[in-house]
């Protein structure tokens, strides 16, 4: 395990920020964190970094405590923050060869660490411009040159496109994707089909609490109570909802008119009923081409919000949600 969070609990006041979680990243994963404003997501990350100690718990980086280990377990870890800690009156491959000094890389790996972070995620333009000249986009990518620095074995990044635009968006997911190819990443954001494209996991929390770990396809299929899907067809308007509709199982249909003229509808059958060849039967009856057909599930949005919103929790050894956490 390169992250390890056993019974980790954080108490401000009488405020429990985070309550008595669990969860471990394996070497090489890209894991992505998440949870509602003022959940304790932050809070678990700076935990994670050494940055704040947990009230109660144990957190293990690379085996090493950081806690009572915390210079070796902070060799291990490379942070990027919400707010980059960038020097402005600095150039870039300057700040990054004082990032390197403070984290005790040699001159030498130094040098070799600086020239290939710099071309690794897309610097070499702006190396010798002052950090307090470039875009957010190039500002954040040096925060994240400065993670880098150092090969550690581990990356946290607290929300790594924040205020950033569609494409410099893509261009540092793309730059993480990469990242997790040498580096296990634990990634907070609120962008939540950034996830989906860039973690192998999710972790929800919620209240404190962790309300869900798992892969977002079975997140999705866990909390589904009934089976979803969109079907275009030609035909009658009327008649093509009425044939849905009196299908055996078919619990909701929903159904409008495309541009081409055709029918879109989204239709739910209960959990146990798969309607999908009664549709097919039932069109070709009545001689409507079918067009597309697709069973539909729960994006990571409806999960997020069917997670924060109830309060459940998700056991992945049975694949169905429970109460409390």
């Amino acid at each position: 395990m390169m992250i390890e969070l056993k019974n980790v609990t954080k108490v401000y006041g009488t405020r429990k920020a985070v309550d008595n979680i669990s969860f471990s990243v394996d070497k090489g994963e890209i894991v992505g964190f998440l949870g509602p404003n003022g959940a304790g997501k932050t809070t678990t990350m700076k935990m994670i970094t050494g940055y704040m100690p947990p009230t109660s718990g144990t957190i293990k980086i690379a085996g090493y405590d950081i806690v009572e280990q915390p210079i070796e377990a902070k060799k291990h870890i490379g942070y990027l923050p919400e707010v980059p800690p960038l020097y402005l009156d600095m150039t870039v491959e300057a700040y990054l060869h004082f990032v390197g000094g403070i984290k005790g890389v040699s001159p030498k790996k130094r040098r070799e660490d600086v020239e290939r972070i710099i071309h690794e995620v897309g610097l070499t333009d702006v190396r010798k411009r002052l950090i307090k000249n470039l875009s957010k986009g190039y500002k954040q990518r040096v925060g994240l040159a400065q993670a880098i620095i150092g090969d550690p074995d581990v990356l946290v990044l607290d929300e790594p496109t924040v205020g950033l635009d569609p494409k410099q968006i893509k261009e540092i997911r793309d730059i993480i994707k990469e990242l997790g190819k040498k580096h296990t990443i634990i990634l907070s954001t609120h962008i939540l089909p950034e996830v989906s494209m860039v973690c192998d996991r999710v972790i929800i929390i919620n209240k404190g609490k962790i309300v869900a770990i798992d892969k977002t396809e079975n997140l999705s299929a866990a909390l589904q109570n009934s089976r979803r899907y969109f079907i275009k067809v030609e035909g009658p308007y009327e008649e093509v909802v009425n044939s849905v509709k009196e299908i055996e199982g078919v619990t909701n249909v929903e159904a409008e008119v495309d541009s081409d003229n055709t029918i879109k509808l989204t239709v739910e059958s209960s959990a146990d009923k798969d309607v999908r060849k009664d549709m097919f039967f039932a069109f070709a009856k009545k001689g409507f081409p079918i067009l597309e057909l697709k069973m539909l599930n729960y994006s990571l949005e409806e999960v997020f919000l069917e997670l924060t919103t109830e309060e459940e929790s998700y056991d992945e050894n049975v694949g169905n949600t429970k109460e409390g956490a």
